[in-house]
């Protein structure tokens, strides 16, 4: 006969809802509005120049290859991407988690749990390994790394530091968002290319996660449940090609209309699972996927312009962060200091698959 071994429930069954404890973002230096991306990359085409303009992004922070005043960017090899993808994630990357921590009064010894996001490189070993080294955290952490889910995969990737902070209660969890945009552009005059290079940019965003009382900080929500929906028979919608020896990312014109149409599904049922109606959701932290996205999910949800503000200004300001995108919002929700005691909080981000994301919580 085999002995079994029962699972050992935490001190407290059910656990506490884990919460949000402080979030931390960070971006390279350098700083480009469109018009100088457009120089820089040699692009004189009225069709391609109009896509920049009419992106709605008033500048982003990228990493773009050395250049001269009187001449134009030059291609960077696969190689030269990956390797721009590591070091610059684990730049921007180490200083999120650093600014995480110093708002929670933490150090990197205290983290029990963390996963980390990103889509733009690919790493063997993870990205986790490094930030695991680099900073000094604990050889026994447990770590997961998400990778190749795209913009929607920062709700994934909190879904299991929710989870072992529910099971571990005083545990600390930290999700990390890292997405280094720059490393997938590809410099040629076609339209997907113009659109993929007039929107995203590169950024990290990391939050800590605990069931922890920490006295003095303003805190963010508790989470409560997450719902998911995916549209598989637009999985092409969102992907990356391999062409002459690169990643290439393809964007289907189509995607603003797919989520608008999509986006009520997972979010009425997430509400309705917590006794819920859209109108008692008082705060709205949505994907910068870009201004039509934006706008579709905005009508089909009946909300306002007033609610998807944060959405809006990290759009104008970064350009489509992928996965950190939700982070950068939320951090300015917080900032804000209007939430109140028993405010509903609804976090949604989109991405390849075609899927939606969906988080409720509770301030």
């Amino acid at each position: 006969m085999v002995e079994t071994k029962t699972p050992t429930q935490p001190s407290e069954w059910p656990p506490k809802y884990p919460r949000l404890i402080a979030i931390g973002t960070e971006t390279p230096s350098a700083k480009y509005t469109q018009a100088e991306v457009l120089k820089i990359f040699g692009i004189e085409q009225p069709k391609i120049s109009r896509i920049f303009s009419n992106s709605h992004i008033k500048s982003r922070h990228l990493c773009l290859p050395q250049f001269s005043l009187d001449s134009t960017i030059s291609q960077e090899s696969q190689a030269d991407l990956l390797e721009k993808h590591k070091q610059v994630a684990l730049d921007i990357g180490q200083s999120a988690i650093k600014k995480a921590l110093e708002k929670a009064d933490l150090n990197p010894q205290d983290i029990d749990y963390i996963s980390v996001v990103s889509t733009t490189g690919f790493l063997c070993p993870s990205l986790s390994a490094f930030y695991i080294k680099a900073m000094g955290m604990r050889s026994d952490i447990y770590r997961i790394d998400i990778v190749g889910m795209g913009c929607n995969a920062g709700l994934n990737g909190l879904q299991p530091v929710i989870n072992f902070c529910a099971l571990h209660p005083e545990s600390i969890g930290l999700l990390l968002c890292v997405e280094v945009c720059s490393a997938m552009y590809v410099i040629d005059d076609t339209l997907n290319a113009a659109v993929v290079n007039s929107l995203f940019g590169d950024g990290a965003a990391a939050a800590i996660v605990s069931t922890r009382s920490f006295p003095g900080l303003s805190t963010g929500s508790k989470f409560l449940g997450f719902s998911s929906h995916i549209i598989s028979q637009a999985i092409d919608s969102i992907r990356l090609d391999f062409q002459e020896t690169k990643y290439s990312l393809y964007l289907d014109k189509e995607i603003p209309y797919l989520l608008g149409q999509n986006v009520k599904i997972p979010v009425d049922k997430l509400l309705r699972k917590f006794e819920r109606k859209r109108r008692d959701v008082q705060h709205w932290v949505i994907h910068s996927g870009g201004r039509k996205v934006i706008d579709s999910i905005k009508y089909s949800l009946n909300i306002t312009e007033h609610d998807v503000r944060h959405t809006v200004n990290v759009l104008q300001n970064y350009g489509n962060l992928s996965s950190a995108s939700f982070l950068f919002s939320y951090e300015r929700l917080l900032q804000e200091r209007i939430t109140q005691p028993g405010d509903s909080i609804l976090m949604m981000t989109m991405g390849p698959g075609s899927t939606i994301e969906c988080c409720l919580g509770e301030f």
